[in-house]
C-alpha cells in the first residue's frame, strides 16, 4: 500500500484529496493544525490524523518523524496555504511575513524535514499546489502572487537537486476553486481601488478571468501527478488555469499583461497625455 503525506487537509482541496487518494487504496496521512476538530477523514479507512502547523518549525520536524515511523511515505503533497488579498500599502509587517512563513517557508520546512528520509529510501516525491498565480498575475494579490511565483520557481530548481537521488518534485497550478478557500482569504481594503476590484468582480462572476472547478476536479489532477510516471514538472488544474496560462506562452507576458490592463480599464503611466 502506498502512503501520501498531506498537509493543509482540514478542508477544501486538501480534504478532497486525502478523500480521493484513500478510496484509491492508499493510506493517508492527513496533517492540520486541529485533527482533533476533524470529523470526516478520522472515520476513513487507512487515514492517519497528526497535528502540522508549518509554520512552526519545531512541530514540523516532530510530525515528520513521527510519520515516518508510522509508515514507509512516498508521496509528499504540500498543500497548506492561503490568499492576501489588497493593496501592498495597506498590509501590515506581520500579514506579508506571514504569508510566506505559510505559503512558501512553510513548504521549504516540510520538503527540508523529508529529503533525508527520501534519499535514504532512494525515491519519493513531493508536489506542490502552487496556482495560476504562480504563472501569470491579477491585480489585488500581490504578495500571493509573489509567495506562488516563488514555489515555482523554486521547484524548477530543486528539480535538478533531487534528480539525482530518484526524487522528483512537481507542482499543480489551480485555478479558482469552490471551496472554504475565500473564508480564510486575509482581506484588507481601500476605497481608492474599488473600480478595479469590481471590474475583477465581474470577471471572477462571468469566468473571462477565472472559473471556479469544484476539488474534486483538482484533486484529480494532484493524482494524476502522483501516479503517471511522468518526468513533467508543471500541472495545470481546472479550465481557466489551462486557458490562462495557454494564452499568457502564446501571447507573451507583455501583450497579456497589456491586454488585462485594457480589460480592467487602466491607462497606461507611459501613456502621453
Amino acid at each position: 500500500m502506498k502512503t501520501i503525506f498531506i498537509t493543509g487537509a482540514s478542508a477544501g482541496l486538501g480534504k478532497t484529496t486525502a478523500k480521493l487518494f484513500q478510496s484509491r487504496g492508499w493510506r493517508v496521512i492527513a496533517t492540520m493544525r486541529s485533527p482533533e476538530k476533524e470529523t470526516e477523514l478520522s472515520v476513513l479507512k487507512n487515514v492517519i490524523l497528526l497535528p502540522l502547523d508549518v509554520t512552526n518549525p519545531e512541530q514540523v520536524e516532530a510530525t515528520v518523524q513521527e510519520a515516518i515511523q508510522l509508515a514507509d511515505i512516498d508521496v509528499v503533497f504540500n498543500n497548506a496555504g492561503y490568499g492576501l488579498i489588497g493593496p501592498l500599502e495597506l498590509y501590515t509587517e506581520e500579514q506579508i511575513f506571514r504569508q510566506f512563513d505559510t505559503n512558501f517557508f512553510g513548504v521549504l520546512r516540510v520538503t527540508k524535514a523529508f529529503i533525508p528520509y527520501f534519499k535514504q529510501k532512494g525515491s519519493g516525491l513531493f508536489i506542490t499546489t502552487t496556482s495560476i498565480c504562480g504563472l501569470a498575475t491579477y491585480p489585488l494579490c500581490s504578495v500571493y502572487n509573489a509567495s506562488k511565483w516563488a514555489l515555482e520557481g523554486w521547484s524548477e530548481s530543486m528539480s535538478y537537486d533531487l534528480a539525482q537521488f530518484n526524487v522528483g518534485i512537481k507542482t499543480v497550478a489551480p485555478g479558482g476553486i469552490k471551496s472554504n478557500y475565500m473564508n480564510v482569504m486575509q482581506v484588507v481594503q481601500d476605497k481608492a481601488y474599488d473600480a478595479m476590484a469590481e471590474r475583477m468582480a465581474v470577471g471572477f462572476t462571468d469566468g473571462t478571468l477565472m472559473e471556479f472547478s469544484e476539488p474534486e476536479v483538482i484533486a484529480v489532477v494532484v493524482y494524476e501527478a502522483a501516479t503517471d510516471g511522468k518526468d513533467q514538472l508543471r500541472y495545470l488544474a481546472g479550465l481557466d488555469a489551462i486557458r490562462t496560462y495557454t494564452k499568457r506562452e502564446k501571447q507573451g507576458a507583455e501583450t497579456y499583461r497589456k491586454e488585462l490592463m485594457t480589460y480592467l480599464g487602466l491607462k497606461s503611466p507611459y501613456s502621453k497625455v
